[in-house]
């Protein structure tokens, strides 16, 4: 049997690298918001990561966003606030892969 610690590093090395590569394109975020996490979820401790590809205007401003996996009510909230970031300019429209994690113990 894998140890719950050994599971959790796995997660977070995984999570680590999904967030990372969000900001490894060409679109550098310039303002980012942060989802506001639903209070009935984080009380009862459910939690979890929201993928997303997110299209980018050429003036960095979000035009469309498809959620690719995650919680429903999670990713609503996700959706809100990626909605809001601004990313830097580009000469042309682009897409980009998010990840917003949700951690109920932080």
């Amino acid at each position: 049997m894998i140890s719950r610690s050994v599971l959790f590093g796995a997660f977070l090395v995984l999570a680590g690298s999904s967030l990372a590569s969000a900001q490894e394109t060409s679109r550098r975020i310039i303002k980012k918001v942060e989802a506001q996490y639903p209070a009935i979820l984080k009380r009862r401790g459910i939690g979890g990561t929201v993928r997303m590809k997110v299209t980018v205007k050429a003036d960095g401003t979000v035009k469309h966003i498809e959620i690719l996996g995650g919680n429903a009510i999670l990713a609503d909230s996700a959706q809100s606030a990626v909605n809001q970031w601004k990313f830097a300019e580009n000469a042309a429209e682009s897409v980009v892969e998010v990840t917003v994690s949700f951690d109920p113990h932080s």
